[in-house]
């Protein structure tokens, strides 16, 4: 097993977890995602396949599709969490009816809100696609 492959499955194991993860709170816990969040699973739910393939057979296309997404994600993510942070004004939150996107009420990890674990999860899986593509180039 080389180490830039080892890279790749981490970022495979990152994907699968936000995504079970999002899976979990929607369909057993009964939690209608907002706007935002449903955006943020469009970008999420395909990394774990992509991102699978990829590992499977070792194919660093799969990494530059799936480092894409990543940061579409991470931007969608960053502007979320800026909206529930209060820094950004609710006259620009997308959501018009349904679940609020400002106003997210659940709060796991002791305090950690649902946006700001998007964030992460997207911050890490950019880190990991972009040192896994510079490992692989050589």
């Amino acid at each position: 097993m080389t180490r830039p492959w080892t890279l790749l499955l981490l970022a495979w194991l990152v994907a699968t977890t936000a995504t079970l993860g999002a899976l979990f709170l929607g369909e057993v816990m009964g939690m209608t995602p907002c706007v935002l969040c449903w955006y943020q699973r469009i970008f999420m739910f395909p990394l774990a396949i992509i991102l699978g393939i990829a590992c499977f057979a070792d194919d660093r296309r799969g990494a530059v599709y799936g480092l894409a997404l990543a940061l579409g994600g991470l931007a969608m993510a960053g502007y979320h969490t800026l909206l529930v942070a209060g820094l950004i004004p609710k006259a620009w939150v997308p959501c018009s009816a349904g679940v609020s996107c400002a106003d997210q009420k659940l709060e796991i990890l002791n305090g950690v809100q649902i946006p700001w674990l998007s964030l992460a999860a997207f911050m890490a899986l950019a880190f990991l696609l972009v040192v896994y593509l510079r490992k692989s180039s050589r």
